[in-house]
């Protein structure tokens, strides 16, 4: 399963008889010794310099030695690949055996984007232990639910007892706080045993404020010439520190799908990975990730703001070759419907039924329009691109932690207007992404946490407090109402999931659980065609789609109101008139008793059809009995 065609060439690789090969490029250093820590002390062991900056040797040191690199004779630091920190990013690295584990998917051939429902997933957070161990038992109730993907938030290690992923100082080393190397091993094996793909989230434009220790041995990994909103951003286009940069970033990336067997990755914030040389670093990572993974078929996400539709093009056409886009406009827009508040980043939507269905039926909204939040145009044109290419989200990670309580969509705009949502969002032909406990609307919210020593930590809370400012209505809780938002271990340890809502709510499990099977086997959902799909509005707050399937197969309406009830009567949409001689039967309603709903009425008789208020429908066409 795991592919010949990488090896990682950086930090410890074991070799036969308690040897290690130890390789580290430090440019800006005279001299680098490998610091072993043994019983009796330190061991000192010189490396050699190979030119290009790098320094390496073989040494006589054992899988499980502690060890830094000392630095000129001077001070010691971890080993910027390290394969391990168990005392956290300010602690020595471990020398890691990545043979050890006895791999149980043989013959697990990957996955594509095709029918793939995502789940993101914070593993300290997503149950009460916070580890791989306890996540890979709940990985059945995942599958049962009807996920095909895990998508795990950032696992590089930070500083602290727990951290929301994206404050990461050792790229390579799995977080201590989850388990081990193996462990986690086991939670990808476990996934592939049941049928689960699984992804990776990784961070590459910037590292966290602590524990980052790459400026030691060379300054070369940033580029300041470049704007950033968290810190000076990596290098990939300055001077001859770029090559080892990139190199640095992109055998990463490698490793992961490698050495752990991960299906592929999502690839954070990729609009701040600035590289103006002319081979651009995401296309050039996405092409060796896929070389090391060998035969087996990965899925590579791409966070893009602007929604560049150049990153899921194909490289034949000047493309980076990504397989899906994170697409926020539809988050966005259906935020905007269901709460009517737009502030902020949310201040050029106008969720309206139009700009909603406009989003679906194009992928996006911003295709180049003016965009006056950021005073530029945004966007470009996504209207030939497959939706499965496309991912749209009504929560995940950063949605949920940039809002001032973290809160749940249910929480913000009530039961009846989520249910309806998610069946709109489920049914669609992009691809769709939940976020944990979101099946079963968990109370839990899902906030920004952090473990700083404590004078970073208070400067990082005033910086968090400054950045939700952006939202009038925040700014105006907490300079004028005195609210204090969660931080630190209380905001951890709220946003932990609930296990026992998911039988207290199981009305709401049961709505995602039968809106995923209706995707997953009615051909007409199943097919995931946007050619097939059209659209219109019927009033300012509710929409119909018809899926126009074989003769066969019949075509499905999906209609979505989340205004008062609507009577369209007559009728002058003439996609609400059924195929000739077929009448419209109910499939499914996000009012229905079993959801949590209040029950629905029938939608046409003769003369009239009705949509109820806050209530999404699914009808598919029959042949009337004659």
């Amino acid at each position: 399963m795991g592919s010949q065609s990488f090896q990682l060439t950086l930090g410890a690789r074991l070799l036969e008889n308690g040897r290690t090969h130890f390789r580290v490029w430090a440019p800006r250093r005279r001299r680098v010794d490998v610091c072993v820590h043994e019983p009796g002390g330190l061991r000192y062991l010189p490396l050699e310099q190979t030119g290009g900056g790098y320094y390496e040797g073989t040494l006589a040191v054992p899988p499980g030695s502690l060890y830094k690199y000392r630095l000129d004779g001077g001070e010691a630091f971890p080993d910027p690949c390290s394969r391990f920190q168990p005392e956290g990013p300010h602690g020595p690295s471990q020398v890691v055996d990545p043979t050890r584990y006895a791999w149980k998917d043989e013959g697990w051939p990957g996955i594509t984007v095709k029918g793939q429902v995502l789940y993101e997933l914070h593993v300290g957070t997503f149950t009460p232990e916070g580890t791989y161990e306890a996540a890979a038992r709940k990985l059945p109730l995942l599958k049962e639910l009807g996920v095909t993907t895990l998508e795990l938030m950032p696992l590089h290690t930070c500083p602290g007892r727990f951290n929301w992923g994206y404050d990461g100082a050792q790229l390579y080393a799995p977080h201590p706080a989850y388990g081990s190397p193996d462990a986690l091993r086991r939670l990808v094996d476990e996934a592939h045993r049941l049928g689960l793909g699984i992804i990776l989230d990784v961070v590459y434009n910037h590292l966290g404020p602590d524990g980052n220790y790459l400026s030691q041995y060379s300054e070369g990994y940033f580029n300041k010439k470049y704007p950033n909103e968290w810190g000076d951003p990596t290098n990939f286009d300055d001077g001859e520190a770029a090559g080892p940069s990139r190199d640095f970033f992109i055998q990463n990336a490698c490793y992961w799908v490698s050495e752990y067997h991960f299906d592929g990755l999502r690839v954070d914030a990729t609009q701040s990975l600035y590289d103006a040389s002319p081979r651009n670093i995401v296309g050039e990572l996405v092409e060796r990730v896929r070389e090391a993974a060998g035969k087996r078929r990965l899925l590579i996400i791409g966070e893009n703001e602007p929604q560049d539709v150049k990153l899921v093009k194909p490289p034949t056409e000047g493309g980076y070759g990504v397989d899906a886009l994170w697409v926020d406009d539809f988050h966005h827009s259906a935020k905007v419907a269901a709460t009517g508040r737009s502030e902020a980043y949310l201040q050029d939507y106008c969720g309206t039924a139009q700009e909603l269905l406009s989003c679906v039926l194009r992928n996006s909204l911003y295709q180049g329009q003016y965009y006056q939040w950021q005073k530029k145009p945004r966007g470009t044109p996504l209207l030939r691109t497959e939706a499965k290419h496309v991912v749209f989200y009504l929560q995940n990670h950063d949605q949920l932690a940039n809002a001032l309580k973290g809160e749940r969509l249910h929480q913000q705009v009530g039961p009846a207007r989520a249910r309806a949502l998610t069946t709109f969002l489920l049914l669609l032909p992009q691809t769709p992404m939940l976020f944990m406990g979101q099946e079963f609307f968990a109370s839990s919210p899902f906030l920004y946490f952090v473990d700083h020593p404590a004078e970073l930590q208070e400067l990082v809370r005033k910086g968090r407090n400054d950045f939700l400012s952006q939202f009038p209505s925040a700014r105006h809780a907490l300079e004028e109402e005195g609210y204090r938002v969660p931080f630190g271990e209380e905001a951890f340890r709220l946003s932990k999931l609930d296990w026992s809502e998911r039988e207290k709510n199981a009305w709401a499990l049961a709505l995602h659980q039968d809106l995923l099977k209706l995707r997953r086997e009615d051909p007409v959902f199943a097919a995931q065609d946007r050619r097939n799909l059209a659209g219109a509005v019927l009033s300012p707050h509710a929409l119909v789609l018809r899926y126009f399937g074989s003769g066969q197969e019949g075509d499905r309406l999906v209609l979505l109101n989340l205004g008062a009830e609507l009577e369209v009567a007559p009728c002058p949409e003439p996609l609400l008139a059924p195929p000739p001689g077929n009448k419209w039967r109910l499939l499914l309603t996000s009012e229905q008793v079993r959801y949590g709903g209040m029950g629905s009425p029938s939608f046409a008789d003769e003369t009239r059809m009705r949509v109820p208020g806050q209530t999404s429908l699914v009808l598919a066409s029959e042949e009337t009995k004659t």
